[in-house]
């Protein structure tokens, strides 16, 4: 297997819809045209390809120095387990080593906790902090 990784904001629609739809993200797809302008208005977007198939992404919103945001992180599901996910939050996290605070909310699952730890971060509900969502 021959990943890149690429930086960049501007993502054909049908690439980001399969990828998206592959991992059950179909909130995201049902306006394809909104979930391109929220790249674009992201801080970051990082992406993994072999070839020309889009396997995985990391989008990033906040200020780049106070907050971060990880706001989408997902893989294909035939490419998962991998390390793409670990290798494309390391990037990120690398190329955010200064900034403080770095956030980012998703559904409980076993798997999912692991992952996160295994990243270094830190349930709110295990540490000091506390956590707000509110969702439409």
């Amino acid at each position: 297997m021959n990943v890149a990784f690429k930086e960049g904001k501007k993502i054909d629609k049908q690439l980001l819809k399969a990828l998206y739809e592959d991992v059950q993200w179909n909130a995201y797809t049902k306006d394809l045209s909104q979930l391109q302008q929220a790249l674009v208005n992201s801080l970051f977007v990082l992406t993994a390809w072999e070839g020309d198939q889009l396997i995985g992404l990391i989008r990033v919103v906040g200020d780049g120095l106070t907050i971060l945001y990880i706001q989408d992180i997902l893989v294909l599901n035939s490419y998962q387990n991998r390390g793409i996910a670990t290798e494309m939050m390391q990037l990120v996290v690398k190329k955010y080593k200064d900034v403080r605070q770095k956030v980012l909310l998703t559904e409980e699952a076993p798997d999912v906790r692991h992952f996160y730890e295994k990243n270094g971060f830190i349930s709110c509900d295990k540490g000091t902090l506390v956590a707000f969502a509110k969702i439409n």
